[in-house]
């Protein structure tokens, strides 16, 4: 028989186990709970996330060049719609964060006329862009996204036709620039699955670029001049393209 001391301390250590296995349970439910947030944020990478990621695209750029005529008088260039094509290669490090590198081509077209001169200029580039890519959630049907990142751009080729008649001066009209420049680019766009487990997104948007070096190659021929003037190029485009989750 238990004495009256012996009962009080046996519901003493029932009641402090009680409270224990209380605190504990609460204690593993608020665990589970942040392990929930945390991985619903994308701080901690989903188990079914998809981290590769192939597109191609079709992007209409717009794009103006400034230039030079025989007398070194500077010629603003039009805006001009040129069709670019490109792919892309993402690495997908969790739901909201990213990476990916993408090869566009675009050919800047350009119609200007000095003096009794037209003159048609064509310069065919490749660009190469290595961004970061901010999303909403990349496994939900609809996700929006910011990029940003250094783009270089390769010339691939250039050309001018002149047609009329020629300078006074009689001075060949020539396209010089360098091979290749360097700038940032950045953009935003949205994609919207098209199938049940998200895998396969359409992909439309917007896409900048701010050169940060001058096209101009001063170097050129006797009796010849350079349309294109010290500048950098800028151009703005938009993009349509499909993409495949992996």
């Amino acid at each position: 028989m238990k004495l009256p001391n012996e009962m009080k301390k046996t519901r003493t250590i029932s009641l402090k186990s009680l409270l224990f296995n209380k605190m504990k349970g609460n204690v593993l439910r608020i665990t589970a709970a942040i392990i929930v947030l945390i991985s619903a944020a994308g701080i901690l990478p989903a188990q079914d996330l998809r981290r590769g990621e192939f597109g191609i695209r079709y992007m209409p750029t717009f794009s103006a060049l400034d230039l030079k005529a025989s007398n070194n008088d500077i010629i603003d260039g039009s805006a001009s719609i040129s069709h670019g094509f490109g792919v892309m290669l993402g690495a997908n490090l969790s739901t909201h964060f990213g990476f990916q590198g993408e090869v566009n081509y675009y050919q800047v077209s350009q119609n200007f006329r000095d003096q009794d001169l037209n003159n048609e200029i064509e310069i065919r580039y490749l660009n190469i862009p290595l961004l970061i890519s901010l999303n909403t959630s990349k496994e939900k049907r609809l996700n929006f996204n910011v990029v940003a990142g250094p783009q270089f751009g390769l010339n691939v080729g250039a050309s001018i036709k002149s047609t009329g008649t020629d300078n006074p001066e009689n001075l060949e009209a020539v396209v010089a620039i360098k091979k290749g420049d360097i700038g940032m680019a950045y953009g935003a766009g949205v994609e919207f699955a098209l199938n049940m487990n998200h895998s396969v997104r359409l992909d439309l948007g917007y896409r900048g670029f701010y050169g940060l070096v001058d096209l101009n190659a001063t170097n050129t021929g006797e009796d010849t001049y350079n349309v294109i003037a010290k500048a950098s190029r800028k151009t703005n485009a938009v993009y349509l393209g499909i993409t495949f989750l992996f």
